[in-house]
């Protein structure tokens, strides 16, 4: 078989990982990571085995003063790889594509703070895997709505969904950042309503009847949200309950074995062995399912913001290339390599 070589640009909270995750897989190889400035991310890149590249040539000299060596730039990584998942920060990658990828001829994954615009397809797997097949250009969608569209995914297919209002509540920043906040405070975020965030669902379920609004709060471990839908079938709390036990990259947990926060949920994570406690899944609390009148559901769930998203990009690569055109065989090889909830 041959290996599909991934570039990564950005080697930072999602390159990072992504980098790992395609390390695990048996159809695809990292063929380099990309840094801006040579930070202590960039010397543990090197001494992980990967190849490291400066994003520009202006930016090798500050590389080699500070004793890391490059290999190259950004634009000889990508005359050696068949595709570049892009993981730098927000904004940056509309650039990138116009100013590099285009021009290069390369195919690219964009992550979920680029706006949808740069992309042919948003990408969630198991919704719309097959639309990315043989795609140049796809972004995986952000921490928040790929949580979204796991749990209301599987609720639409099985059940159907004629409304959704939802509440997110967010991190201030990710554990290894100190540069924002709030530090003691609560913000909405954005202050108007609805968010963003039921916008980008929309841009993997375009007729989903979806308003979402959003707060920022002093944590960095996890994002939740709370979520309320109008069904369109009478269900019962068992059903949706065995739904979501059975359902990809979900993990039910309980505040009766001890799940009361998202510092447990992380707990649990660490106890998995996971590198980094990384929590690929996203977890619904057991307790918080509920259906009201047959039709009304309520759930809780939390999200890794650090982390969801990573088994979505290797999907990606898979549809895009063309290596594995069957979602659920893709997703299969994905999370049995990182270890992920068994539900084939």
């Amino acid at each position: 078989m041959n290996m599909i070589r991934v570039a990564i640009n950005g080697f930072g909270t999602i390159g990072k990982r992504v980098a790992d995750a395609i390390s695990l897989q048996n159809d695809m190889a990292v063929s380099g990571v990309v840094k801006t400035r040579p930070t202590f991310e960039a010397r543990l890149a090197r001494e992980r085995g990967y190849r490291l590249y400066a994003n520009t040539k202006e930016n090798v000299a500050a590389f080699e003063t500070a004793g890391i060596p490059v290999t190259g730039t950004l634009e000889d990584l990508i005359s050696e790889s068949d595709i570049v998942v892009d993981c730098t920060p927000g904004k940056t990658g509309a650039v990138n594509k116009e100013q590099i990828y285009v021009p290069k001829n390369i195919k690219a994954i964009f992550q979920g703070g680029e706006k949808p615009n740069v992309a042919e397809v948003s990408f969630n797997a198991m919704s719309n895997y097959d639309a990315s097949i043989g795609k140049s250009y796809v972004r995986v969608v952000s921490c928040n709505t790929t949580g979204l569209c796991r749990t209301l995914g599987a609720v639409k297919k099985e059940i159907g969904i004629t409304q959704v209002r939802a509440t997110m509540i967010r991190r201030g920043a990710d554990s290894g950042d100190s540069k924002r906040g709030p530090i003691n405070a609560i913000a909405p975020n954005p202050p108007t309503v609805p968010s963003h965030h039921g916008i980008d669902v929309n841009t993997i379920f375009p007729k989903m009847n979806i308003l979402t609004s959003a707060f920022i709060v002093p944590t960095t471990l996890m994002h939740m949200h709370a979520i309320n839908v109008m069904l369109e079938k009478q269900a019962t709390k068992d059903e949706v309950i065995a739904l979501l036990e059975k359902t990809p990259r979900v993990l039910l947990v309980s505040a009766k074995e001890g799940i009361v926060s998202t510092a447990q949920v992380m707990e649990y994570a660490r106890e998995l062995g996971r590198s980094r406690s990384d929590m690929f899944e996203i977890a619904v609390w057991k307790e918080s399912i509920n259906v009201v009148n047959g039709n009304e559901l309520f759930y809780v769930q939390a999200i890794h913001q650090e982390s969801d998203v990573v088994p979505e990009n290797i999907d990606a690569i898979r549809a895009m290339t063309g290596i594995e055109k069957d979602a659920k065989e893709s997703m299969r090889k994905t999370d049995e390599s990182m270890r992920l909830k068994i539900w084939w």
